[in-house]
């Protein structure tokens, strides 16, 4: 229904009367073209110089010069801005094709044929590149004002206002500075200087002063910067009626798109006034929206208290096949985000991914994360964005995992990582092995004992356990969080299935653990029990923390059984805590059994005896050393290096005791 906007009024905050006259549509100075529009002024371009004859009024004649070489106006290249990056390849086949063809509708051909798309930065790039030549750059912006309108900013009106100022086309330009007011556009200072040097050094010190006076009187007094404003003082302080409207038109100002867009901006405290607005001014001929309107009246609405006529205005965009800008999803989303409307974000992000511009990985991860870490956990939210980002093409990696993981930590929630992953296994995502690891560890070592089970069924269920590198981290994690029964369980399935080097680390784990609890005596029996699996070789560090655990908790018969498993295993027998403990708490058996146990042969080497020996000696245990080596074998007892070692002890003592 036409006007149907109106309804708004008794819907919104506003202080209107009982009795608020209905708007008829009428003409608007805004709407009516001036002698210097924008259809007026393309069609100078495609004047014809060679059939035009130059005696015509002087615009005309100023028109015509354009394209005929003419030796008092050598054309210059004009430069506003910095080079804006486009494909090369694109802006290049653009000012090729306006530079050669006669019209531009054969222009317009040529850019189908290439498949050229033509964007803002397109249209600065091509106008940089057609400054040297007025005629092909005037009749390019020609036709992207009658093709493209939505594609001229302040920056190419004047870019094109420079061009035609520094080549003496003095009535065009001054035509189309009129032309930029009408739409609110300011001339910027850049172009000033350039023309003005132009100017003078040309003698037109009647332009000069005409540009100067410009500037003097002020040369924003119908600027982009002004017009908004006005308008918006105008929207906000008055009840919405047929006066207000009266007041916009006569302002006399052209709603372009810019200037559309800066009043939606300035009027975004007010969504309702500023949505009132945005239909006015369509349903009366005063713009025509567009994808770059609709995306700033988008950002107005994209609030809590909006949040309905934002996804109606989402819905248009949809039927008219506008896009969601990024500028405009990042600024809603964060919006949603903050307020926890999660459920809108998700919307939101669907929606985007259908466009051309894409939400990028980043963005994923990021809405991801929010997820993760709102009030509840919503399994549903997280599967639609895991399926629309992949089925656009995309692959989830370990990273986004790892990023959501540590967002699911910090709320506490880590056990819902089984949830996540069979959401992204859904999606075809297969977790690499360190990130299987390190998720096993989490949930294991924080004490989530029943989340970590259902982790590793998963992962067994997918056939990504074969390395057995995954339950080892799961049984330090075990370890860590003191659940040894459980993590010896998992171990002795491990070592069942030949788990191989990952039950080694497993096992030092295990042996860690059970030493820390005072348990060396069980460490001892679970290594003993795997000691006969061919496939499991304990480490040496797990084999020397193990003896030196059981010497100091009363294991000494256990810890010799240990000297023939390293044996077994090839390592070297580990002599000084045994030598330390039995100097100073054993007795000469022990000492006879720890020397038997630690060789194949019947007796280890001459110097291992006198290890022991000095051990005694040093702790003053001269007793237990004699008795020692009565015991020992006859080539011992009277070896050269034992009768002295005795020798020297016995005069130490005797002239210790004479002293």
């Amino acid at each position: 229904m036409r006007h149907s906007w109106r309804l708004l009024l008794s819907r919104a905050h506003l202080r209107s009367g009982p009795n608020v006259p209905r708007h008829s549509p009428r003409p608007s100075s805004l709407s009516n073209p001036n002698p210097h529009s924008l259809r007026h002024f393309s069609s100078l371009f495609r004047t014809n110089p060679l059939r035009d004859s130059p005696l015509g009024p002087p615009l005309d004649a100023q028109v015509a010069s354009l394209a005929r070489p003419i030796c008092s106006i050598v054309a210059r290249p004009f430069s506003s801005e910095p080079a804006v990056e486009v494909e090369d390849s694109d802006h290049a086949v653009v000012a090729d094709a306006f530079a050669k063809c006669e019209n531009s509708e054969d222009a317009a051909k040529v850019l189908e044929s290439n498949s050229v798309a033509v964007s803002d930065d397109l249209v600065l790039k091509v106008l940089e590149s057609l400054s040297a030549s007025p005629p092909a750059a005037g009749k390019f912006f020609g036709w992207v004002s009658e093709r493209h309108s939505e594609r001229l900013s302040s920056k190419s009106y004047n870019l094109m206002l420079g061009i035609l100022g520094v080549n003496g086309l003095i009535s065009e330009f001054w035509g189309l500075f009129e032309t930029m007011k009408k739409r609110g556009y300011g001339m910027s200072g850049r172009v000033r200087d350039k023309v003005l040097e132009t100017f003078e050094k040309e003698g037109r010190e009647s332009d000069a002063e005409k540009l100067r006076g410009v500037f003097a009187s002020g040369s924003i007094n119908n600027s982009v910067e002004k017009n908004p404003s006005s308008i918006c003082r105008i929207v906000k302080n008055e009840v919405w009626s047929e006066d207000l409207e009266k007041k916009l038109r006569e302002l006399d100002v052209e709603f372009s798109t810019d200037v559309v867009k800066m009043v939606l901006e300035n009027l975004a405290t007010e969504p309702m006034k500023a949505l009132i607005l945005f239909r006015w001014v369509e349903e009366s001929g005063l713009i025509k929206h567009n994808e770059q309107t609709y995306n700033a009246m988008a950002i107005v609405l994209g609030r809590e208290d909006c949040i309905d006529r934002f996804w109606k205005l989402v819905d248009e965009m949809k039927v008219a096949g506008y896009e969601i800008e990024m500028e405009t999803y990042v600024k809603v989303l964060d919006r949603f985000c903050k307020r926890k409307m999660i459920k809108d974000a998700v919307y939101l992000y669907e929606f985007a991914m259908g466009g051309v511009n894409k939400p990028s990985v980043q963005e994923c991860t990021f809405l991801l994360k929010k997820i993760a870490v709102s009030k509840d956990f919503d399994v549903g939210l997280f599967s639609r964005v895991m399926k629309v980002y992949t089925e656009k093409g995309n692959v989830l990696t370990d990273s986004m995992l790892y990023t959501v993981l540590k967002s699911l930590n910090s709320v506490g929630r880590l056990g819902e990582s089984d949830k996540v992953l069979k959401v992204m296994q859904e999606c075809g995502f297969l977790a690499g092995g360190n990130l299987q690891s390190k998720i096993a560890f989490w949930l294991s070592s924080t004490g989530k004992k029943d989340e970590a089970c259902r982790f590793m069924d998963i992962l067994e269920s997918s056939g990504l356990t074969s390395d057995f590198k995954t339950t080892a981290s799961l049984i330090e994690g075990l370890c860590v969080s003191g659940d040894l029964e459980k993590a010896s369980d998992y171990f002795h399935e491990m070592v069942e299935k030949e788990a191989g080097s990952s039950a080694s680390r497993a096992l030092d784990s295990l042996v860690n653990a059970y030493c820390n609890k005072n348990r060396a005596l069980d460490a001892c029996q679970i290594l003993k029990d795997c000691g006969s699996n061919n496939e499991l070789k304990p480490w040496h560090t797990t084999y020397k923390l193990l003896i030196k655990k059981l010497l100091t908790q009363g294991g000494f018969e256990d810890a010799l059984t240990l000297l023939s498993l390293m044996k077994e295993h090839g390592y070297p027998p580990f002599l000084d805590p045994f030598i330390q403990h039995i100097s100073k708490k054993g007795t000469e058996d022990d000492a006879l059994a720890f020397l038997k146990a630690m060789t194949s042969k019947k007796f280890p080497s001459t110097s291992v005896f006198l290890q022991m020996f000095e051990a005694f000696f040093k702790v003053r245990r001269h007793n237990e050393a004699q008795e020692l080596l009565s015991k020992c074998p006859r080539h011992i007892r009277n070896h050269a290096d034992v009768l002295d070692l005795f020798c020297s002890k016995s005069k130490g003592t005797v002239a210790t005791a004479a002293a």
